[in-house]
């Protein structure tokens, strides 16, 4: 008898935590269906924590700051935990994610297309498309919104379309014209008197976890003289893919890379401080992404710093050389710390 309460209390339990989890985040959980543990013990702590919020600074106190630009290289070893584990979308459009932590792209894709998370344009979406404005979107000036409050990427067929230029990429364009119900082929005839077949729309190849190569951040460091530290707060972080060029002959090369969106990170906090990132030394201590971005667990590199110019690095350095000029920027922050407490 004692069994059996123990067990009711247990499936009770267990899916009163998996609703509070997928209430919070919709996150993966290792409750995977009614009465089932997928371990030991149920992982609640992550997927049901509060975000710490950042120590309070006043103007008055910052006696020094200065704002960088870094790339986080996802081909980094310290940086794996940011990419995996990939995701997958299949052909029927069925979008295949891991059942126990997902990567950074999947979280942040997941709560952009819910709509918890304002995405902001890498360019103005009103004159880029004409060859005119520059790509600006660090500045967090251009925010794609819903057309409605409270509707999202499946609720609204405008923002869903939009969305589909910075989640995604067009296809390859149809070589079969589009025919009506006799077989015959459908001819648009055009203002000009000229005529063309129809053909069905490109489809859009959405972006995963696997395409995702980057992520840069504009970051700021500060010296707080009421709290004696030197501290940086991350601004905001931008998915970077590549872009590639398609010869005659059909086959592609990489030609540079792309910032997909950039997102505000103070928002992204309340999403990241509930998903876990993997730890290869020991399962029972995962962290959060929150956590990995607080206690700076990942590899970096400067790509620009704020200057006269409004330059980056590789304006005037190039190759190994702009890696010592982000070195010595690294090294002069520090020194800054160091001075303060040099007698």
């Amino acid at each position: 008898m004692k069994s059996l309460i123990i067990s009711a209390g247990l499936v009770f339990f267990s899916l009163n935590v998996m609703a509070q989890l997928e209430e919070i985040n919709g996150g993966p959980v290792n409750v995977p269906a009614e009465g089932i543990v997928d371990g030991v013990y149920i992982q609640e702590h992550i997927p049901t924590k509060r975000m710490i919020p950042y120590e309070y600074v006043r103007e008055a106190d910052v006696i020094w700051s200065r704002r960088v630009w870094e790339y986080i290289d996802l081909r980094e070893k310290i940086n794996l935990p940011l990419y995996y584990p990939l995701d997958e979308i299949t052909s029927s459009g069925e979008w295949v994610r891991n059942g126990s932590r997902w990567s950074l792209w999947t979280v942040l894709r997941y709560h952009v297309m819910n709509g918890n998370l304002r995405l902001f344009s890498p360019y103005n979406p009103l004159s880029f498309g004409f060859g005119l404005g520059g790509k600006d979107g660090d500045q967090l000036k251009y925010p794609i919104d819903p057309s409605q409050p409270g509707l999202n990427f499946y609720t609204d067929s405008l923002y869903r379309e939009e969305l589909s230029i910075y989640l995604g990429t067009l296809g390859a364009q149809s070589d079969i014209p589009l025919t009506d119900e006799n077989g015959d082929q459908i001819v648009i005839t055009l203002p000009d008197g000229t005529q063309s077949f129809t053909y069905s729309p490109r489809d859009t190849i959405w972006y995963t976890s696997q395409d995702i190569v980057q992520y840069r951040i504009k970051e700021d460091w500060f010296f707080d003289k009421e709290r004696s530290v030197l501290d940086v707060r991350i601004i905001a972080i931008a998915p970077v893919v590549y872009t590639s060029e398609e010869d005659p002959n059909g086959k592609k090369t990489i030609s540079g890379m792309r910032e997909l969106f950039w997102l505000y990170f103070p928002h992204c906090r309340f999403v990241l401080n509930n998903y876990f990132v993997y730890n290869d030394a020991n399962d029972a201590q995962w962290m959060s992404f929150d956590d990995l971005f607080w206690k700076r667990r990942f590899s970096s590199m400067m790509y620009k710093e704020s200057n006269t110019y409004d330059r980056n690095i590789e304006s005037f350095r190039t190759g190994t050389d702009a890696l010592r000029e982000s070195d010595k920027i690294k090294e002069e922050i520090r020194t800054i710390e160091h001075d303060v407490w040099s007698f």
